[in-house]
């Protein structure tokens, strides 16, 4: 019997495990480092922004929509426009976990909570079990490394303002690891573009109670709210430069804060003072809830890249995949949801003895995987991409990949042969 084990339960971990389940395998293993799924998607919230209702779409189309249609029923907003974004689903963030959670559960995938992968038991090149920081020696025939590429906390500290206690949780469940890192395998940190390391998450979320009430009240009717920040308190333009999330480095950010309701008041950038927060009308009481610290600072990404390629197998691994941050400069849930999707399918059928998949660049989905690979490859690491705005949703438009028509979409999905492929690994 294909057994698989996924390493990390963020949106590409979980992607990965129900795409590996629904795909053939007959045991699916998930480990997470913290008493919680989702990682990022615990704090993010965003969906169908620009050209990720596209990619959404092509999931659905795929057959792996399961996780798209979970964050539908969760929303709050619908089709919600904001500097640079349009036609967004703004998703519940204390909802979302719970449904992801039940749904995995129910398909019969494991999940092993507080079991943070920390070494890994090899032959050579070939992975036979994961070492958990619990003592289990997790064995299977295919893993996929979906640990993140977040912390630990010393690296906040060393590539960022200090550790802020962000929904990674180091101190409370221990930093990542890397399961490729583990295997000896090198791997690259991407880097701003002052040529600084890493990224700084793009935004910090407040208390609803914190906020003015005729603000929070606009803010749960409408789903956002665009305040104008007086010239004296705006962010300068480095600032921008360091999110992760580039397709908000716009001046409508600069000059605005910009507040989706997710559950969270979330607030699009990566820190502010929190004296400065103060002097803007209708944020007088204003309290950061994620992160405690983002009057200074904010989680470091993208400080663990590994070398893969386009099936997302992991170079210099025999069985191993990788999916999310960890596949490549890939900013998003729907990114890290496909990302997951296809290792996780890949895996199963490998598992099973069978050929592995590319996804075709006639897809949004498979030109994303492609196209981050050669970037990286040849224009360095400072580079982030995303369907939903910056370098690769102009490309997307370029190539005429961006649509919101979910007719034309299923129908490249079945020109491409693949309507419905990653419900069965022998499909």
């Amino acid at each position: 019997m294909a057994r698989v084990v996924v390493i990390g339960g963020g949106w590409a971990g979980c992607s990965a495990a129900l795409a590996a389940r629904k795909g053939g395998a007959g045991e699916v293993v998930l480990l997470e480092r913290t008493d919680l799924l989702l990682g990022t998607g615990l704090v993010g919230g965003i969906m169908r922004n620009n050209g990720r209702f596209t990619a959404a779409e092509e999931l659905i189309a795929l057959g792996a929509g399961d996780l798209i249609r979970l964050t539908d029923e969760a929303a709050r907003h619908r089709r919600i426009d904001f500097p640079g974004h349009r036609h967004a689903t703004l998703y519940d963030v204390v909802r979302i976990e719970p449904l992801v959670r039940r749904h995995l559960q129910e398909i019969g995938i494991e999940i092993y909570f507080e079991e943070r992968g920390v070494d890994v038991a090899a032959d050579h090149d070939t992975i036979d079990a994961v070492v958990t920081s619990q003592g289990r020696y997790v064995e299977g025939d295919v893993f996929v490394d979906a640990t993140g590429s977040f912390g630990p906390q010393n690296n906040c500290s060393r590539y960022g303002n200090g550790c802020v206690m962000c929904i990674m949780r180091c101190p409370s469940f221990g930093g990542r690891v890397s399961i490729a890192g583990k295997l000896g395998i090198q791997e690259q940190k991407g880097l701003r573009s002052d040529g600084g390391v890493g990224a700084f998450s793009g935004s910090c979320k407040l208390h609803k109670d914190s906020l003015a009430q005729d603000l929070r009240q606009r803010l749960e009717t409408e789903g956002v709210v665009v305040i104008r920040v007086p010239p004296g308190l705006r962010k300068g333009k480095d600032m921008l430069s360091q999110k992760a999330c580039q397709q908000y480095a716009l001046e409508d950010y600069r000059d605005n804060l910009v507040i989706l309701d997710t559950g969270h008041a979330k607030m699009m950038a990566p820190f502010l003072p929190l004296n400065v927060l103060r002097q803007i009308k209708g944020l007088e009481h204003a309290r950061y809830e994620d992160p405690y610290g983002g009057s200074k600072g904010n989680s470091v990404r993208f400080l663990a890249l590994t070398p893969r390629d386009n099936t997302l197998k992991v170079k210099g691994a025999a069985n191993l995949f990788c999916a999310g941050e960890k596949a490549g400069l890939f900013v998003g849930h729907t990114e890290a949801m496909v990302t997951g999707t296809l290792a996780g399918y890949n895996a199963a059928r490998m598992a099973m003895g069978q050929e592995l998949l590319e996804l075709p660049r006639t897809l949004a989905v498979g030109e994303l995987i492609a196209y981050g690979q050669e970037r990286m490859e040849g224009f360095g690491l400072t580079e982030k991409y995303t369907f939903s705005g910056s370098v690769f949703f102009h490309r997307m438009q370029e190539l005429g990949l961006y649509t919101t028509d979910i007719d034309q979409i299923q129908r490249r999905v079945n020109e491409a042969g693949l309507s419905g492929v990653f419900q069965n690994c022998a499909g």
